[in-house]
């Protein structure tokens, strides 16, 4: 079982039991090589710096927001249906497990980029007959491509963490071969091929500077690893922080995997203090490349979501878990913080799932994955909706407090002052602008923990979306509707209201 990392706290992080983080996915309506599968491993957000960047980085532009589109149901709307969805939504990629000709046609001349899956069970005749990976090309790619943007071919889904050693080996030719037949086609420059881990390839992940790919296979993995260094292909990997809060239940496990305000995990190694699971995962991943030699390969995050519902014996399943995890995400993407090892760049990740799938199997927390219901309505929202209107005030001329309509988020009584300095340094340390509640800013008086964490919890507030879960702060903080602004001090309650931001 390996472990992350752990914390100053004596924190262990589990990165996943593979009995309890695999999940296969069987599609329908494909060709007959291509049945789908799929399974998981698996203080607060690393918020953005400015909320221009919102701007900047609209629902248009936000190619970094993918989704996973599974079918193992008996209820889902019509492909046409869904891509029209997916048209109103800044989602820009959609994953299947397939190659299902309906979807891959529906998502024509949208701009939506599409990864399209072959199922493990095909790789041992693609890996031994090269005509057979022609003809996959020929009758999943050629009739759709370009007007369906095909981007990536996954060969398999972790196939490395099966324990099928006679698979794994023919891994790697089965890529190749894929990889050939779209040079023939003169595709290679515009499709890629990879293949899905688990984060369960990783060994000796304690602490993430220290991650490696499990021993047993680094052969094969080097390989694999060669090849996508070589195609500039890129490796795709499934980090569940789900999995790992399921492994440790403790609440500060669960506040570092919902990105919410937490005391964060400290790389020994590096001196590095990571303040979410995602990052640790992700950046762990990335050490094992570096390691290995392949500093220069891509990391991909080809699933990761949070379950809403589940059986009663289950831990971590809610609506309110589910929307923090997927909201905040959204949100550290959208900053463009990138992770400690990767600044400056969001990792491209694809959301599980798109739809609920009412015909899997297992506990109710694998049917209860979805974004969407099947009559397309939101099981939460957290913020994809291209429609979305950001609220917006009048600038205030009153330095005096008087209820607008608008809202704020300010501590709940009874808080700690403890509390609310870990709240204030989780701000304040995360790009937020907290100049104002500085030595000579218009909101330093009074000079109270009490007041200056509330006028950080509030801006963040503001400039992360405005969305209720943006202002939880671990249960430590309320929505008013009555504003704190006093003196000069003006409480935002839109963007626009910040001095300091452009």
């Amino acid at each position: 079982m390996p472990v992350l990392f752990s914390s100053s706290l004596q924190i262990s992080v589990i990165l996943c039991r593979k009995s309890e983080c695999t999940d296969r996915h069987s599609e329908k309506g494909s060709p007959s090589l291509i049945s789908a599968m799929t399974s998981r491993d698996h203080p607060f957000m690393l918020l953005f710096i400015a909320v221009h960047l919102l701007i900047i980085h609209s629902a248009e532009s936000q190619s970094f927001i993918g989704v996973n589109y599974g079918l193992v149901a008996d209820n889902l709307p019509p492909p046409p249906v869904t891509a029209k969805l997916l048209q109103s939504t800044s989602v820009q990629k959609v994953r299947l497990y397939g190659s299902d000709p309906a979807i891959i046609e529906s998502l024509a001349n949208t701009g939506i980029g599409i990864v399209i899956g072959v199922a493990n069970g095909d790789i041992p005749a693609l890996a031994s007959d090269p005509n057979v990976a022609k003809n996959w090309i020929s009758a999943n790619v050629l009739p759709f491509y370009p007007a369906s943007e095909i981007i990536l071919i996954t060969v398999g889904n972790e196939v490395m963490t099966s324990g099928q050693r006679n698979l794994m080996t023919q891994l790697l030719p089965a890529m190749e071969n894929m990889e050939n037949a779209l040079h023939a086609a003169f595709l290679a420059d515009k499709i890629k091929v990879s293949t899905v881990h688990s984060m369960a390839v990783l060994k000796n992940s304690e602490p993430p500077s220290m991650a490696i790919f499990d021993p047993s296979f680094s052969d094969l993995m080097k390989g694999l690893l060669g090849f996508i260094d070589r195609t500039g292909s890129p490796l795709a990997i499934n980090p569940y922080p789900y999995f790992a809060y399921r492994s440790d239940p403790r609440p500060e496990t669960l506040a570092f995997c919902l990105f919410q305000p937490n005391a964060g995990r400290v790389d020994w190694n590096t001196n590095i203090k990571y303040t979410n699971m995602f990052d640790a995962q992700v950046d762990a991943v990335r050490s094992a490349l570096n390691t290995m030699g392949f500093k220069n390969v891509e990391i991909i995050v080809a699933e990761t979501g949070w379950p809403y519902k589940g059986d009663s014996d289950e831990v971590g399943p809610s609506l309110e878990n589910a929307r923090a995890y997927n909201g905040n995400l959204i949100a550290h993407l959208r900053s463009m913080v990138g992770t400690p090892l990767m600044p400056g760049k969001p990792v491209d990740t694809y959301l599980f799932a798109l739809y609920d799938e009412d015909l899997k199997p297992g506990p109710a927390s694998e049917r209860a994955f979805g974004l969407y219901k099947s009559d397309l309505s939101m099981n939460y929202d957290i913020g994809l909706s291209k429609n979305i209107q950001t609220p917006s005030m009048p600038k205030t001329t009153s330095p005096k407090p008087k209820s607008t309509g608008s809202l704020w988020c300010v501590p709940k009584s009874g808080v700690t002052d403890l509390q609310l300095q870990a709240n204030l340094d989780y701000v304040c340390g995360h790009g937020i602008d907290c100049s104002p509640i500085q030595p000579g800013g218009p909101c330093f008086e009074p000079n109270t923990v009490a007041s200056h964490a509330a006028y950080a919890m509030n801006l963040l507030y503001q400039t992360a979306g405005r969305n209720p879960w943006n202002c939880d702060f671990s249960q430590t903080a309320i929505l008013s509707s009555k504003n704190p602004s006093y003196d000069n001090c003006v409480y935002p309650s839109s963007a626009a209201e910040h001095p300091c931001i452009p």
